[in-house]
């Protein structure tokens, strides 16, 4: 199932202390944990994508295993995944990626 903006919305909105902007322009929402950034929702493509932080490894194993899960678009390919949301990944798959790069934004700090 593909996930629509309004789905994806709610699953990166229950995390706690995040706050959202539109710093590369409107088509472009930007999560942040504590300043850092831990998802970019790129609202204006269909199917929408989503940029997640992600470990080097997993990315590895999502990248060869789905053609939907791709090196993070315009970030650094080792830290970050962009996911096409196309209905490839299921919505639990999708959930826990995102509580994945929320985890690991976490650290950061």
């Amino acid at each position: 199932m593909m996930l629509d903006i309004k789905s994806i919305k709610k699953l990166l909105n229950v995390y706690p202390d995040i706050t959202k902007s539109s710093p590369y322009g409107d088509d472009i929402e930007v999560y942040y944990l504590n300043e850092e950034m831990f998802a970019l929702l790129y609202k204006d493509l269909n199917p929408v994508q989503i940029s997640l932080r992600c470990d080097r490894l997993l990315a590895m194993h999502l990248k060869d295993k789905y053609e939907s899960v791709l090196n993070g678009k315009d970030l650094n390919p080792n830290k970050w995944i962009t996911v096409i949301l196309s209905g490839q990944l299921s919505i639990d798959e999708i959930r826990d990626l995102i509580r994945h790069s929320y985890e690991i934004t976490k650290q950061l700090k």
